[in-house]
């Protein structure tokens, strides 16, 4: 029953986050921006790597993944206006570099335990952090069998030792078709 009202007061509280923040006249335009934010890494970063799974399996994504995904984030966030910046953040993150801070990670737990209630996720959240600052967090949820090979039951122990060895505090394996993931988080500053 605890679970339960936890769901309840997590779903109530977003709720009233976002009620709260379609009074605010600059939602429209940070949620506009957060979609073509993350929708503009999610795309890089997908493009490179099936090019890479297709060049060579798990093992060349791998590479790709350790030694490029973090430069081409960088690279999106160059492109993007002024104030606002993309990230990637999980609670079982591979790379600490994708460790939330902060409230990212109570938007995570409360995204796990709707998730864990059978609750459909939201497309989106806002958070609105300050009066010049907002948070867009989309949900990333294991859509794709093909992200199994690294991030499922790996079976494959000379994937799982290239794993380890360039993440030796992995923490993103064991993951099932429909789990989520993480979120892309999207900071806008106005």
């Amino acid at each position: 029953m605890n679970i339960l009202k936890s769901v309840v007061l997590l779903s109530l509280s977003a709720t009233l986050l976002l009620a709260g923040a379609q009074k605010d006249e600059n939602l429209k335009d940070v949620i506009q921006t957060g979609k073509k934010s993350a929708k503009l890494l999610l795309k890089t970063l997908g493009s490179n790597m099936k090019k890479e799974m297709k060049a060579g399996g798990p093992m060349k994504a791998l590479d790709f993944c350790s030694q490029e995904a973090y430069t081409l984030t960088e690279k999106v966030n160059k492109q993007l206006p002024e104030g606002v910046q993309v990230k990637r953040i999980s609670s079982k993150y591979r790379n600490p570099a994708n460790k939330p801070e902060g409230d990212e990670a109570t938007i995570l737990e409360a995204l796990e335990k709707l998730q864990s209630a059978n609750v459909v996720l939201p497309k989106q959240i806002v958070e609105k952090v300050d009066a010049d600052t907002y948070k867009y967090y989309k949900p990333l949820v294991i859509n794709k069998k093909v992200c199994l090979k690294c991030h499922g039951n790996i079976q494959n122990a000379e994937l799982k030792r290239a794993i380890d060895e360039h993440y030796p505090t992995d923490k993103a394996t064991h993951y099932k078709m429909g789990d989520l993931r993480g979120a892309v988080v999207v900071t806008i500053k106005k």
